[in-house]
């Protein structure tokens, strides 16, 4: 069922058995979207997926409008996966004119993806903030390849005491290690190629700590020397951090989360491994 008001998703929610699990997406759904689908579906006799494409979480020089859309083929998809409510609003309706109120997360917001994409996690936990308001989940399913995001929503849920259970769901990865993500279908063929340069670069990470190298540094050179041999590569960040705090080590000590965020061609790419 295809809901796209606030208030018929409400009414319709007190039908829904309990537990209720949620996955919250922006649309043009691939397997990494599924997976968390599938795990939902699982654990919970009812399913809610919401399809929102969020203005508030775009940087200024992020194309809000040219974001991929297909919502004719996510409900195809949605259905095969017998998900109970598709909630689908607009941008008024979650957003009406006189909306003043924000989420701020705070430190563990500002680095990484926050310094690189300034307000992107205010909008991304306000509106999360705003869907768990109006479905009222029991659990809430997000990916590891967002891994930021994950720690946000989880400190947000914290400090607002929020009733809903958070569960991370393993990336789900291309054949060749690409993680899935809906921007990777603007790569032509030569930056989807240039674009396992990512995944290589962490798995060497995690080779190298396997080994022995503890040094967090040499872990990062290591990795910028590997990337910088792809000449459609232009690295962001390349970031060795606690995983709870997402504060820089010196030494790797597990569990440790190595994340990055390069641009091929004109596209950027995020991914992460935890180590340890």
């Amino acid at each position: 069922m295809v809901v796209e008001t606030i208030a018929d998703m409400k009414r319709l929610r007190l039908k829904l058995t309990e537990p209720v699990g949620f996955v919250p997406t922006m649309g043009y759904l691939h397997e990494g979207h599924l997976a968390l689908v599938r795990q939902a579906r699982a654990e919970n006799p009812s399913v809610v997926v919401s399809i929102f494409v969020n203005p508030t979480q775009f940087g200024q020089e992020e194309d809000f409008t040219k974001y991929p859309r297909d919502p004719q083929r996510d409900l195809a998809l949605l259905q095969k996966e017998r998900v109970d409510i598709v909630f689908m609003p607009s941008v008024d309706k979650m957003y009406p004119p006189k909306f003043k109120n924000w989420v701020e997360v705070g430190k563990v917001a500002e680095r990484l993806e926050g310094a690189s994409r300034p307000g992107h996690f205010r909008g991304v936990a306000t509106v999360v903030a705003r869907l768990f308001d109006i479905i009222q989940p029991d659990r809430a399913y997000f990916g590891q390849k967002d891994a930021q995001q994950l720690l946000v929503i989880k400190k947000m849920v914290v400090d607002l005491n929020l009733s809903v259970e958070i569960v991370a769901v393993p990336t789900v990865r291309e054949p060749d290690g690409l993680a899935m993500s809906s921007r990777n279908t603007y790569l032509n063929p030569e930056e989807r190629k240039a674009a396992l340069v990512l995944y290589q670069a962490l798995s060497l990470a995690q080779k190298l700590w396997s080994q022995g190298e503890k040094d967090a540094e040499r872990l990062r050179q290591e990795m910028t020397d590997l990337i910088q041999k792809q000449p459609l590569a232009e690295i962001d960040y390349i970031s060795i951090a606690d995983a709870e705090t997402l504060d820089e080590l010196d030494t790797v000590r597990p569990p440790a989360l190595v994340s990055l965020a390069v641009k091929i061609g004109k596209t950027r790419l995020i991914d992460n491994v935890v180590v340890g």
